[in-house]
């Protein structure tokens, strides 16, 4: 599905752990890093392939993340040319994605890049939140960081349903009814 503008709606996937390191997953057979993120199919929320392909790429479930946040507007890149399938050239233009900031609230074993029949990734490593950019294949750092610094500011919030005064506050999973 591709907008009349040329972009292929899509979801990427910010997943931090409780020192507030991100999820890089290592493309299989390259040596590109990257996020989880994955196509919008027709019908299907934001939310919904969201979690559709956390499922499919890393092998989570609802239950093992929290959702602190996403981004307020599609953010838009461009592929290069040499990139685009012969068949998407000419009305494709690139991704508009809409991103998500996730905390793990299970455990690093309960990531299964095998989870699907056709892995995305082959290896995953954590890393600091600012990570410099140079391991992003060059076409999509611009969206990265913009993702990052709008999605930043609810590493310090307290997630949406949090208990007020507990030391370590426990937002309800991601999944578990409407945002309150």
């Amino acid at each position: 599905m591709i907008d009349r503008d040329g972009y292929r709606p899509n979801v990427g996937i910010v997943l931090c752990n409780w020192k507030n390191e991100v999820f890089w997953g290592k493309r299989v057979k390259e040596h590109a890093w990257q996020f989880p993120q994955g196509g919008i199919k027709p019908g299907e929320t934001p939310e919904a392939a969201m979690f559709r392909e956390l499922q499919e790429e890393v092998g989570l479930a609802p239950q093992h993340v929290w959702l602190l946040g996403r981004t307020r507007e599609w953010l838009r890149y461009e592929v290069p040319e040499r990139w685009l399938r012969r068949e998407w050239r000419g009305h494709y233009r690139g991704q508009k994605q809409i991103w998500f900031l996730l905390r793990l609230v299970g455990r690093d074993c309960d990531v299964r890049l095998r989870a699907s029949s056709k892995p995305e990734f082959d290896a995953w490593r954590w890393s600091e939140y600012w990570m410099p950019m140079e391991a992003v294949i060059e076409f999509k750092r611009e969206v990265y960081q913009r993702a990052l610094e709008e999605l930043a500011p609810y590493l310090r919030r307290r997630p949406r349903g949090a208990a007020r005064g507990t030391r370590r506050e426990r937002p309800r999973p991601a999944g578990a009814g409407t945002p309150g």
